[in-house]
């Protein structure tokens, strides 16, 4: 009988031990990027959206990974994943953010734009919140003919996303996501609790305002005096 051949398990890890982001503030804007278009694209059961998780791409080679800030892909279950593995999924980002900084420039305009571009990632945007090496801080490519190209701004210096359906907008150190459709802003998770709080305080004083009400309907009423002359 001939023995079968051992074949080793190949580990997917999904971890590299690294730090999740160079910085406080490049961390704030990644972790608003995935809240605001979680947020966004929740009526959407076919729309999945995560950042610094593992993305493989090539079965049987765990080298063969990136990890994006931020990426969208339609098409796929919404559902929580350990990693990203393309060929179990059968879909590409349409997608990509990297929250850059001059740390990372060599990975991110070269060897992931690489790995984006053959991927088919229809879109691939990079911000540097601190503005140490990109001018203007926040730029855009798009897929033409299968090669990145580089994708205009508008005049105010946002950037449209046609396959988010979302503008991009820089406002001091920070990005502001915005409906491209409607102009409703995505808020920050600051901003959705200072606006539940007044809700909130609004609802307390309508409320102490109703039991007033209550209580003036409730008192007895008091007799009118009659004068007849």
């Amino acid at each position: 009988m001939t023995a079968i051949p051992f074949q080793r398990e190949i580990v997917y890890p999904e971890s590299d031990g690294q730090p999740m982001a160079e910085s406080d503030l490049h961390r704030k804007e990644m972790t608003y990027l995935v809240e605001a278009l979680t947020e966004h694209f929740r009526p959407a059961v076919d729309v999945y959206v995560a950042g610094n998780l593992f993305l493989y791409f090539k079965k049987g080679d765990p080298r063969a990974v990136v990890a994006p800030d931020l990426f969208v892909v339609k098409g796929v279950a919404k559902r929580d994943r350990k990693v990203y593995k393309l060929w179990e999924e059968h879909r590409s980002p349409c997608l990509v953010v990297e929250v850059t900084s001059d740390t990372t420039r060599d990975e991110d305009l070269s060897d992931k734009r690489t790995v984006y571009e053959q991927l088919g990632v229809e879109e691939y945007f990079l911000f540097d919140p601190l503005g140490d090496y990109l001018d203007p801080r926040l730029q855009g490519h798009r897929l033409v003919n299968g090669r990145y190209r580089p994708a205009p701004l508008e005049a105010d210096g946002s950037l449209v996303s046609r396959t988010a359906g979302v503008t991009f907008r820089v406002e001091e150190e920070h990005l502001r996501l915005t409906e491209t459709s409607s102009g409703k802003p995505l808020l920050r998770y600051e901003e959705h609790a200072a606006r539940a709080l007044q809700a909130e305080a609004r609802a307390s004083d309508l409320e102490r305002e109703n039991a007033r009400l209550r209580a003036e309907l409730a008192r007895p009423a008091r007799p009118t005096d009659f004068s007849f002359s």
